[in-house]
């Protein structure tokens, strides 16, 4: 498989996000696909950028009032439906 684009990373990211809210949940599917480390990255610049929110502790939530989620491009698509 070719290597992932970090906006693709983030893109997945936030598809996952929309099936898993649960931060810790989340992780543990990514981990399948990408490593620990990039979804960390990931995570924190959605959340710089305001694309993602944490709602309470453990919840992670896109913020669809600030930013829309982009188009997820067909590469994507199988890798979303093994989370």
């Amino acid at each position: 498989m070719n290597e992932l684009s970090i906006d693709d990373k983030m893109t997945l990211i936030q598809y996952a996000i929309q099936k898993y809210e649960n931060e810790d949940e989340l992780l543990e599917k990514l981990k399948n696909i990408l490593e620990e480390k990039d979804i960390q990255r990931c995570l924190d610049t959605l959340i710089g950028t305001q694309r993602v929110r944490r709602i309470g502790p453990e919840i992670l939530q896109n913020n669809d009032s600030h930013t829309e989620i982009p188009n997820l491009p067909e590469h994507l698509k199988p890798l979303l439906e093994k989370i």
